[in-house]
């Protein structure tokens, strides 16, 4: 029960620093803030925390696929992992928001992105790459 709780917990935080992203053109400060250093930093310490506590079993590993398929097979390991990606992904899609506003990308051209950066991590990063190549391109022409 304890693991369902701070996995509830995570994926809170988590959409509280979504939300502020999708509202970050009206509050770029706070939203840098929060979004993009307090709620990752969160989330990073909530990993480091289920990394030093404890597991209550072990196996696993990261030296093969089978190693980490019975890693993720704990409570524990399994919900360390999504933390890693809530926090990571948080952090790109902030620095995302960050780096258009900075460049002058309209943000309407940045939302599509931030559901894929959510959902698919790297998959949403290529995205946004995208759009920043292709706006640079028809920049230059």
């Amino acid at each position: 029960m304890l693991f369902e709780n701070l996995f509830s917990l995570a994926g809170i935080i988590a959409i509280v620093g979504w939300l502020m992203l999708l509202i970050s053109p009206l509050t770029p400060k706070w939203s840098d803030r929060i979004a993009g250093v307090l709620l990752p930093f969160v989330l990073s310490l909530g990993y480091l925390l289920l990394l030093i506590v404890p597991a209550s079993a072990s196996g696993g590993g990261f030296g093969t696929l089978a190693d980490v398929i019975v890693l993720f097979s704990y409570e524990q390991a399994a919900l360390a992992g999504w933390v890693h990606f809530l926090a990571f992904d948080l952090f790109i899609g902030a620095w995302v928001c960050r780096k258009a506003r900075s460049e002058g990308i309209d943000f309407m051209l940045v939302v599509p992105c931030l559901p894929v950066i959510f959902l698919f991590g790297p998959a949403g990063l290529l995205a946004f790459q995208t759009v920043r190549a292709v706006r640079n391109r028809l920049r230059r022409e």
